[in-house]
């Protein structure tokens, strides 16, 4: 995994989002992710809050069932390829059929603020560094154990 760098803007960008993110999540929405390695992702640019990871669902069905409470937010932060979009579309359909309140506005926040760079959130990974305020080092062990 190479480590990306970005312009102060798309930093300020990424710090924000994260701290909406966070905001959003103390407020008690729901925050969805694909998998552990997105969670992961979050987490090293510092993100805090509660995430729920699809993959620990059987399925889009169970998913739902789990999380069908009328009114409640929902923010779906899943990946922006071609599996992530059918997925996304799924769970909008079903989610928005029991009432709840889902949210995209964050996924294209983030397809917005890295100008399309990122098709996985897992991909956020490689600005951690920069979002750290650590030095980029290339000596550095703590860059070489972000795996």
């Amino acid at each position: 995994m190479g480590f990306k760098v970005i312009d102060d803007a798309t930093a300020q960008g990424l710090r924000d989002f994260v701290r909406m993110l966070n905001e959003e999540s103390e407020n008690g929405s729901v925050i969805v992710v694909e998998g552990k390695r997105d969670a992961r992702a979050l987490a090293s640019i510092g993100f805090t809050g509660q995430l729920n990871e699809f993959n620990h669902f059987k399925g889009v069905t169970n998913f739902v069932d789990c999380h069908s409470i009328p009114g409640k937010k929902i923010i779906l932060l899943l990946d922006m390829d071609r599996k992530g979009k059918q997925l996304t579309s799924k769970l909008l359909k079903r989610l928005q059929f029991t009432g709840n309140n889902v949210n995209l506005s964050y996924k294209r926040s983030l397809a917005r603020i890295c100008n399309g760079r990122i098709r996985h959130v897992e991909d956020l990974r490689a600005y951690a560094h920069q979002l750290s305020g650590v030095p980029l080092n290339q000596r550095d062990p703590f860059l070489y154990n972000l795996t």
